[in-house]
């Protein structure tokens, strides 16, 4: 193994997939990677029950017993409060009190997120916490912040934001002076609600970050910016929708090859182009988003998250904390809250 590996904890009885998903993809991450160590959180039977007949390097392979499971119907807050040995709370606290370097569920994204803030706690001046998804474009892949947690932020959560998602494309996508653009119903400067309006206002005046205007939501997957900023509502509407067009499309394009005999030869013929070209608009590829503005590193999945987007999200992990994204986001919030203007 590498010098530095990192800790990972993974709630393993989160998603619709759960334990097999969660735990097939840990096997497979550790066959692809040497630098991270996995903590399999959660019913330690189910868990041995999964992982019975499977090959793997139990030496990079720890179960932590967690005799409780957050329901996705369950109201966040209370079941936080009251499942203290749930595979949430307990992965949660493994970060907290530092036997973790970072913690990836797929289970409850309100549970997830009010955790995260409640036990780990928030980084001082931000009160509420995005998530940076990860979206496919035809220039690689754009960061979408808030994607599903705050559906009325402040024109200050939105500032932040943008300095937080430009920390993240930079450091951990390897984009230089990353581009930001406000997600609006048109280009110029005027459109939108008042909210908008003034957001673009602050964002324009905001240091530290490349911010080019508004950007339509046809616009996102086009990569015309590298972080598209936003409230969570239409945020993950946006994301949503894009998700399901392409499914329907991808299913569309393999209806078609499969039509008729030609098709079929042609489908041959252009199956590997097209499978390389699917692959670069995959969703799962990029693995799961992690909720910024945290004192530790958080990471949620898809709830239907496979065991591929597991695994590649684990891949993900070692770029998360040896890039310190926490303390560069620290960093630039603190200078950021020194020159932010009163709403």
């Amino acid at each position: 193994m590498s010098e530095k590996t990192v800790r990972v904890a993974l709630d393993a009885m989160g998603g619709d997939n759960a334990p097999d998903a969660p735990i097939d993809g840990a096997l497979l991450a550790l066959t692809r990677s040497d630098e991270i160590s996995i903590m399999l959180v959660g019913r330690e039977d189910d868990i041995r029950r999964s992982l019975s007949g499977k090959e793997y390097d139990d030496s990079r392979i720890t179960i932590v017993n967690a005799a409780e499971v957050i329901e996705m119907a369950e109201h966040p807050v209370n079941a936080i409060r009251r499942k203290k040995d749930s595979s949430i709370v307990v992965g949660l606290n493994l970060v907290k009190d530092g036997q973790a370097d970072i913690f990836v569920s797929a289970g409850s994204t309100g549970a997830v997120l009010v955790g995260g803030q409640l036990i780990t706690g928030r980084i001082k001046g931000v009160d509420r916490a995005p998530i940076a998804a990860v979206y496919p474009t035809t220039s690689g892949g754009a960061v979408l912040i808030d994607s599903g947690a705050n559906m009325d932020p402040r024109v200050k959560n939105i500032r932040q934001y943008a300095v937080m998602g430009s920390i993240y494309a930079r450091e951990v996508m390897g984009i230089q002076n990353p581009t930001v653009g406000l997600l609006n119903i048109g280009a110029e400067e005027e459109k939108g609600n008042a909210f908008y309006i003034e957001a673009h206002k602050a964002l324009k005046e905001t240091p530290g970050i490349n911010f080019t205007g508004n950007i339509e939501a046809r616009d996102f997957p086009m990569g015309k910016v590298d972080v598209v900023v936003c409230d969570a509502f239409t945020g993950n509407i946006v994301l949503k929708t894009l998700e399901g067009t392409a499914k329907a499309l991808l299913g569309m394009v393999k209806q078609g090859l499969m039509s008729s005999l030609r098709s079929k030869i042609g489908g041959l013929l252009i199956k590997p182009a097209l499978k390389g070209t699917l692959k670069k608009m995959d969703a799962s590829e990029y693995g799961g988003a992690p909720l910024l503005g945290l004192k530790g590193l958080v990471v949620k999945t898809h709830g239907s998250a496979t065991a591929k987007e597991v695994c590649n999200t684990l891949l993900q992990c070692p770029s998360f904390v040896n890039n310190n994204i926490v303390e560069k986001i620290t960093a630039s919030l603190a200078e950021l809250e020194e020159n932010e203007p009163q709403e």
